[in-house]
Parts: C-alpha cells; sequence; structure tokens
C-alpha cells in the first residue's frame, strides 16, 4: 500500500530530522533516503501535500531550506491506524503494526471493544497470546475451543446454557426403539464458508475419519456404521445402544469441518485471515440458524505473557475486559461465573506406592483450606471445590495424619496457578517427612503413558463445556490420564461401567449412573477437584448481549454493538 510506504520514509525524515525545524539540503536528504536529488523533490512534495511536513525551499543549487516534520511518529502511525480500521482494511492494518509490533497496544487502544467499521459492527479482542490453528482435533486453549465451536458446527449443537444437544447441520433426529439406529435428517440448502453445497456424502466422510482417529475413536466406537439412506440423512447403526449419541456429536471432537480444507467449516462465523498478530472472523453469510448480530470478530495478540500488564485485557486468562482506552473507566463486570470445569489431583495406580488411606490423606491434605487460601493468588480467582458438579458430593476427608513413603514425584500442566500448588504441596509434604520432585509439562493436554511411568501424583485442568456429565463420561474414555493411572484391571471396570451407563435411555438415571462411578474413584482417592476458576467478562455500556459461556467466554452469536449516534 503506498500510504504504508510514505509512512516508512517519513520514520527514515523523522530519524534525521527529529521534530523541531531545521536547516538542511536536498542533497543531505538524498543520502538519508539513499536516491537522487530528484526523487527528494518528489517525495518532499508528495508528503507536504499529506501535511506531514513542511518544507521551505530557497532558490539555489546546494542551498540551506527549512524542514520541519509536523507530526511525531508514533502520532500518526496511529492516525493511520484509525483510518485503515475505520474503512475495515484490517490487512494493510496489520502491516502497520507489523513495522512497530512493540507499539501494538498504544496503536490499538482507541479502537478495541464494539465498532462501526464501514458501517458494520466489529467486535475487536486484545489477547495475551498466540493462538493456535483452530482444527478441532488438536485444540487445547479454553479460546481455541471457544472458537473452534464458532468457526464449526456439527450434526448436532450445544446452547449456551442448556445441556440437551439442539438441532445444528440436522434438524431433527430419530432413535429406534432397541437404541440401535439413529437417524439424523439434515437441512436442505447447507452450505460451507465458501459458498459451496455441504452434501451429506461430505459429512459422512469426516465423521469416518473421527471414527479412526486415535483422539475420539474409542468416543464413537458404538457405531458400526453411518449410512445414507437419502440425501439428507444419515443413518447410524450401533453395536450397542449408545444414549449420549447426539450429545456425542454435539462435542467438539466431532465438528465437521471440511473434508478436504479443514479451516473451512460451516458455524456462525468464518475464518477470514490468521496470522501471530490477528485472527479475523466474518459472519457466515449463509448459516442455516440464527443469524448472528455482529459483522466481524477480531483477535489483536497485544502482548506476551510477560507484558500482561500492557493490555487491561490480560489481567488474567479467565478475566477478559473489551473496550477501549478511553472507556476502562466505565467498564464493569458483566457477566460473572464460577466455571464447571476443575483443576483436579489425580493418584498414579499403577505406581503402587500409596495405599487408599495415604491417596486419600494426601488429597485431604492438598483441599485444606490453609494450603489454598496460602497461594499467591488474586483474590476471588479461585474457589475451592465443593463438590464434582452440581449434585456430586466429594468424600469426606481424611483428617488423622498418615504416614508417607520418602519419596514422590509430581507432574503437573498449565495453568500457572498449579505452579504455586505444586510449590505449596512441596512444603507441606517436606513437613510430613516426604520429599516431593516436581516436574512440570509444557503443555495443556497431556501425550503419552510414558510420561507418567515414574510419577506418583498428578495436577492438572480439565475444561468442561455446556454438558458436564457428558464431558466427564468423555474424559475418562479419551483422556490419556486414565490409561496411564489406572491398572489394567481398573481399565477394564472403567470400560465395563461406561459401556452399561451408556444403555441407560433414561437422562436422570443415567447421569445418577456416572455419578456412582465418579464417587467411588473419588472415595479411592485416585482423583479429586481442588478449585474452580471464576470466569468474568467485562464490557461498557455499548457492547450488549454479552452471555457468559462454559467455557468463560461469551456468545459470539449473541453479542451487538448500539449503532452510533453521531
Amino acid at each position: 500500500m503506498r500510504l504504508l510506504q510514505r509512512l516508512s520514509q517519513y520514520q527514515r525524515l523523522n530519524q534525521f530530522a527529529g521534530d523541531e525545524p531545521i536547516s538542511t539540503t536536498v542533497a543531505e536528504l538524498a543520502s538519508v533516503f539513499c536516491c537522487s536529488e530528484r526523487h527528494v523533490r518528489t517525495l518532499l512534495t508528495q508528503l507536504q501535500a499529506l501535511k506531514w511536513l513542511e518544507w521551505h525551499a530557497t532558490a539555489g543549487r546546494g542551498k540551506r531550506a527549512r524542514l520541519h516534520c509536523l507530526i511525531p511518529e508514533q502520532q500518526l502511525r496511529a492516525t493511520l491506524m484509525q483510518q485503515l480500521l475505520k474503512i475495515g482494511d484490517h490487512q494493510n492494518a496489520l502491516k502497520l503494526a507489523e513495522r512497530d509490533p512493540s507499539h501494538l497496544n498504544e496503536l490499538l487502544m482507541p479502537h478495541l471493544g464494539g465498532q462501526w467499521d464501514s458501517d458494520l459492527p466489529t467486535l475487536r479482542i486484545p489477547y495475551y497470546r498466540t493462538l493456535e490453528p483452530i482444527v478441532p482435533l488438536t485444540l487445547t486453549g479454553r479460546a481455541e475451543q471457544h472458537l473452534a465451536h464458532t468457526i464449526h458446527a456439527g450434526l448436532t449443537r450445544f446452547v449456551t446454557g442448556n445441556p440437551i444437544p439442539q438441532p445444528d447441520l440436522a434438524h431433527h433426529w430419530q432413535t429406534s426403539s432397541d437404541g440401535l439406529r439413529w437417524q439424523f435428517l439434515l437441512r436442505s440448502d447447507l452450505r460451507w464458508h465458501n459458498g459451496q453445497p455441504i452434501s451429506a456424502e461430505q459429512l459422512v466422510q469426516t465423521l469416518e475419519h473421527l471414527r479412526s482417529h486415535p483422539r475420539c475413536g474409542s468416543f464413537l466406537d458404538s457405531i458400526e456404521q453411518i449410512s445414507l439412506p437419502h440425501a439428507l440423512c444419515l443413518r447410524f447403526t450401533l453395536k450397542r445402544p449408545d444414549y449420549w449419541l447426539a450429545h456425542r456429536l454435539a462435542d467438539m471432537l466431532c465438528l465437521l469441518p471440511h473434508p478436504d480444507f479443514a479451516e473451512i467449516g460451516a458455524g456462525p462465523f468464518r475464518q477470514i485471515s490468521s496470522s501471530d498478530m490477528l485472527i479475523r472472523l466474518e459472519q457466515h453469510s449463509s448459516y442455516h440458524l440464527h443469524r448472528p448480530y455482529l459483522h466481524a470478530i477480531e483477535y489483536w495478540i497485544t502482548s506476551s505473557p510477560d507484558q500482561l500488564s500492557v493490555a487491561p485485557s490480560c489481567q488474567h486468562p479467565v478475566k477478559i475486559t473489551i473496550g477501549q482506552y478511553e472507556e476502562l473507566d466505565s467498564v464493569r463486570p458483566v457477566q460473572r461465573s464460577t466455571s464447571v470445569g476443575f483443576c483436579y489431583i489425580a493418584i498414579n495406580q499403577k505406581r503402587g506406592k500409596l495405599t487408599e488411606i495415604q491417596r486419600r490423606y494426601l488429597t485431604t491434605l492438598i483441599r485444606e483450606e490453609n494450603t489454598l487460601n496460602q497461594l499467591p493468588i488474586e483474590n476471588g480467582l479461585i474457589a475451592r471445590s465443593s463438590e464434582m458438579l452440581s449434585g456430586w458430593p466429594l468424600p469426606e476427608p481424611t483428617t488423622e495424619p498418615v504416614s508417607l513413603p520418602p519419596k514422590l514425584t509430581l507432574l503437573y500442566h498449565p495453568p500457572a496457578e498449579l505452579t504455586a500448588l505444586s510449590e505449596r504441596l512441596q512444603e507441606r509434604l517436606a513437613q510430613a517427612g516426604c520429599e516431593l520432585e516436581v516436574r512440570f509439562h509444557d503443555g495443556k493436554r497431556w501425550e503419552s503413558r510414558e510420561q507418567f511411568e515414574d510419577v506418583d501424583i498428578v495436577l492438572g485442568d480439565r475444561l468442561i463445556g455446556e454438558s458436564p456429565e457428558m464431558a466427564l463420561e468423555n474424559w475418562l474414555r479419551v483422556d490419556i490420564l486414565w490409561q496411564a493411572i489406572l491398572s489394567h484391571t481398573e481399565q477394564l471396570q472403567c470400560r465395563a461401567v461406561l459401556d452399561d451407563v451408556q444403555l441407560i435411555s433414561d437422562e436422570t438415571l443415567r447421569h445418577y449412573a456416572l455419578r456412582d462411578y465418579y464417587a467411588h474413584l473419588m472415595q479411592q482417592g485416585i482423583i479429586m477437584p481442588l478449585f474452580n476458576y471464576q470466569y468474568q467478562i467485562s464490557a461498557p455500556p455499548r457492547v450488549e448481549g454479552v452471555i457468559l459461556t462454559a467455557y468463560g467466554w461469551f456468545d459470539f452469536s449473541q453479542a451487538w454493538v448500539p449503532a452510533p449516534t453521531d
């Protein structure tokens, strides 16, 4: 873009001349620009026409002239950023930012939150880290999982605040009396984000890929065959009844990207651009459900983890602030909730170093109020878990001291609060005569069973979406943690219990059966929730429709920005 080229030229000139008037010659400026004197005169004329500088030449070769750079470079960048964003030219705005990434926060501040760009409502969100590519089967972060549900659709879906799966690509489904045949009737005229029609054959192709994928094969292993009795009907024939099937098909693992182009979906927003600094989504014009109110959503990566104080949105990953710099005084929390997901402690049964009473004592020790309350964590950020899910009580603590092995090993992964917790547990066990070796896995998902082979204690974080019971059933089936820490006999028992639970057609009874098995795991001291996060969304008055989801983000399809009044 020529304007960005002019900015680069002005930057070199401003570095040479500064912000005060100076006396110089065309020859001196030619050396600054590394060009001919004739071209220097052309550049000066162009920059003066833009009112960026004043140039008063003096007649005669080699005569000195007066040069005054009128606009400080950073102010000029901010002005250009405003012009580019207002006309919706985010690509060149990104190029402008890339030329000066250290000042990106300052450039963006006036343009964050809800905006009307080119007469279209846009929500611009600053974020504290680079986002993973939005490929559902590989995602680990909360923000990425939320974006996956925004970009991609499934046969069924979860609506914010409702744990019962709702129609999505399928407008309804039918189940046979024996639970072995499920038919999902597709909506007509479905479209991918690229405008091409969605065929049932494409959906079957993606579903067959999911069935063979190591991350979700066990999730769908009740399916014997997927067929197409007609062009708008997918038939699932099961080996055994699975009354979680509609829930499973709404899970992130069963989102249905285009079979040939993983970045193309059929959700309410389509991904327009993606880089380390910017992800832009725009409304899908052929979306089959209720159209979003926003035209576009932009994530701008404005700081690194060691610069979280720079951007007001980056106080903590579970606290999101939407708004412009001048609005920060008016920003107030508009939605708060306690996460259904939790950070947990798990004990490796395969190691066999801890008896049941030792496991229960250890989980009691780490859950003590004086353990969690003394962590160097911001007040109001976490809440000590009082139950696993609503109506799923925790077992009574083991308060009598129990001797522990002389040495144990702990493995944990992000979030950062688990660093403080592992250090605190290390101190507590040292007081009890037990040396605790602490290891950190720099990843949000466990990678292999081998990493647990010499580990006794595990600290981790479990995200839970809109259907909590389904999420916990899925956790036992899919997460490599359970294959790593349960003995062979316990794994067989776990699988048998899950297979029996999915046979229960009554949802309430199915939940009770799953609750009872988790109660058994907690009673044995194998797993225990420790704390939940306190999610918070803050926004200025002019950003409306902010509804908090189970992932701690807000429903992009419901948010809207009032039209400007001037």
